[in-house]
């Protein structure tokens, strides 16, 4: 008698808490991911990978893994500030990619912020969402979209030609003790903003000085590159009229971290002038390309960049959850 051939018996997914974990059980999911940001975005997860890692071993790092017979093969983490939720990450390695598997993390990830006190809103903009089309997210009551472009710039080909400025102004190279009026620009720059609904730091004072902050300290956006970040201001009386930031997120790739003016100046071209010279400069220092988003509606902005050279290669989307 044929022997009877059985298949073999899968475990179901499983959601746990990334504190039940190490980081070598994210090895291989870290290792992928790393590869993947280089591959299709230009940019060097290293920095951010080890801070994962660094978080997890000390079971400090809030978030969810996917295990699937016995590997992880997705996770998703988040942090705490103040009455605001931040969904930092969420990947899911390719053999198991999926809208389900997204979704599942995604709501996971949305239902665990809701349930912190006092948090009153959740901001997320996953650049590495592949499936996020093809999923309802969770709590469509209380949410939000925001569709985001992913810009790319090849430095080697680019013109940056030198445009006509019709405002008197200097530019400065970037020092830290711009950064308060840098703030008072940023949240007057966005006032009424698309990018002020995406991210409330905008909206203030306090908030923008944070985000400020957070660009010269934290490596989210690449290491910030203070060569090529600059300041402009107003010929006449000295007022700080618009900031150009930049990081690198890659040995030979630079990323415009923050570019705005003050609404007074807006189109007198200050706004390119402070981006070319950003960009000259990383193509000074080494660099073979340039990377930026922008919100997909801001459509002035959009095209400014398309003018530049960049091209779109990637759109992604950005979530809001509030008043739930």
């Amino acid at each position: 008698m044929a022997a009877r051939l059985h298949s073999p018996v899968l475990r179901p997914p499983e959601i746990v808490d990334l504190r039940q974990l190490a980081a070598r059980d994210l090895e291989p999911l870290l290792a992928e991911e790393t590869a993947a940001w280089l591959e299709e975005l230009h940019w060097d997860f290293e920095k951010s990978a080890d801070l994962v890692r660094r978080f997890v071993d000390l079971r400090a790092l809030n978030g969810c893994a996917l295990i699937e017979d016995g590997e992880v093969t997705g996770y998703l983490y988040y942090v705490i500030e103040d009455n605001k939720g931040l969904i930092g990450d969420l990947f899911v390695r390719r053999a198991w990619s999926s809208p389900e598997r997204e979704a599942e993390l995604l709501e996971w990830g949305v239902d665990a912020v809701m349930k912190t006190r006092p948090v009153n809103r959740i901001e997320s903009q996953l650049m590495m969402l592949r499936h996020a089309p093809g999923f309802v997210i969770p709590r469509t009551d209380c949410a939000s979209t925001y569709r985001r472009n992913f810009m790319y710039l090849d430095l080697e080909r680019a013109a940056l030609a030198e445009g006509r400025v019709r405002q008197p102004m200097y530019i400065e190279k970037w020092s830290d003790h711009y950064q308060e009026p840098a703030a008072q620009l940023i949240a007057a720059a966005y006032t009424g903003h698309v990018d002020s609904r995406v991210n409330d730091q905008y909206r203030s004072i306090p908030g923008a000085r944070r985000f400020l902050y957070n660009i010269v300290q934290y490596p989210g956006c690449g290491s910030f590159y203070r060569p090529a970040s600059f300041a402009a201001f107003e010929a006449a009386t000295g007022r700080l009229c618009g900031i150009s930031l930049a990081s690198l997120v890659a040995p030979a790739c630079g990323h415009i971290t923050q570019i705005c003016v003050s609404p007074v100046v807006r189109g007198t071209g200050i706004g390119y002038a402070l981006l070319r010279q950003s960009l000259t400069t990383l193509r000074d220092m080494g660099c073979r390309s340039a990377t930026l988003t922008v919100t997909s509606s801001n459509t002035g902005a959009v095209n400014l960049y398309l003018r530049t050279g960049f091209e779109i290669r990637r759109q992604f989307s950005a979530y809001v959850w509030e008043r739930w």
